[in-house]
């Protein structure tokens, strides 16, 4: 049921929005992207794990914005990367993984 807002002497009715209201800490945009579904099935069971190990609740879209902030935030060249497998490769090797 939306919402009555006074403004300005008047009453005018607010959109309510559905779900969960975003909290966030600075400017944002929504986007589109498209993933594999293993990448979705993977990021599901991360979710599903640390809910299990830790009590925590994170969804897929904190872990993204996680993964890429520490990508950025890792100091990482990657202004010669060739393509999205190069990518793949440098920063599976800088995390330590045997994917070559």
């Amino acid at each position: 049921m939306p919402r009555r807002v006074k403004k300005r002497g008047a009453i005018q009715k607010a959109k309510v929005g559905r779900g969960r209201p975003p909290v966030h800490q600075e400017t944002w945009s929504k986007v589109s992207v498209v993933l594999f579904d293993r990448q979705i099935l993977h990021l599901d069971r991360l979710v599903t794990d640390i809910r299990g190990k830790s009590g925590k609740i994170l969804n897929r879209a904190e872990i993204i914005r996680a993964l890429i902030d520490g990508l950025l935030d890792s100091g990482m060249d990657v202004t010669t990367i060739a393509s999205e497998a190069d990518l793949h490769a440098r920063v599976a090797r800088r995390l330590g993984s045997p994917f070559r």
